[in-house]
């Protein structure tokens, strides 16, 4: 989108289940086998129609320690970096993101310290800063992830590009010139 209009990205990690415990929890025990079926057929299906194959696994990770890690790669300025390396772990290579060394991994390919950043997920800072944007997102009526708001126009959970694009015009982005 960013590169198709004029608008400003501003990612924000949400936790979407912090009552996951550490360690995660089994996505049929969460959500119920038949639920939890269909919902990754869903996705993989979702994705292939990007031409994406994703690696979904049968357990729900806590995504506190990964989220905590990202503010620190936020201040840092390596935030995007940081967020595609862990997105790629968990999404396209099905890792454990709970886990200190895929963490230490996606902190050194996105141009961090590795243990810094693997530090910072015990930070009560960046903790506080989980716990805000999480009660903001549900005063918003964030109910999935991904969420996107082109201004005061929310868009929830996996859409095509199309949603997203009819979203951000009725919000008044611009396309770019040339696009």
């Amino acid at each position: 989108m960013a590169r198709d209009y004029e608008i400003e990205v501003s990612w924000r990690g949400f936790e979407l289940h912090p009552e996951t415990p550490p360690g995660g929890i089994q996505v049929s025990r969460y959500f119920g086998a038949g639920r939890s079926e269909a919902m990754h057929a869903h996705m993989r299906e979702f994705a292939a129609g990007f031409g994406v194959e994703i690696h979904l696994r049968d357990h729900m990770p806590n995504t506190r320690a990964a989220l905590a890690c990202s503010e620190y790669a936020r201040d840092q300025g390596r935030l995007d970096a940081f967020r595609a390396a862990v997105m790629g772990a968990h999404w396209a290579e099905g890792r454990d993101i709970e886990d200190p060394a895929v963490l230490a991994e996606c902190a050194e390919s996105a141009g961090l310290d590795p243990e810094a950043t693997v530090a910072a997920r015990d930070t009560q800072g960046y903790l506080d800063r989980i716990a805000r944007v999480r009660v903001e997102a549900f005063g918003q009526g964030v109910t999935g992830i991904p969420a996107f708001f082109f201004g005061r126009i929310p868009v929830l959970g996996c859409q095509r590009y199309e949603v997203l694009q009819r979203a951000a015009e009725r919000a008044g982005a611009r396309r770019r010139a040339g696009q």
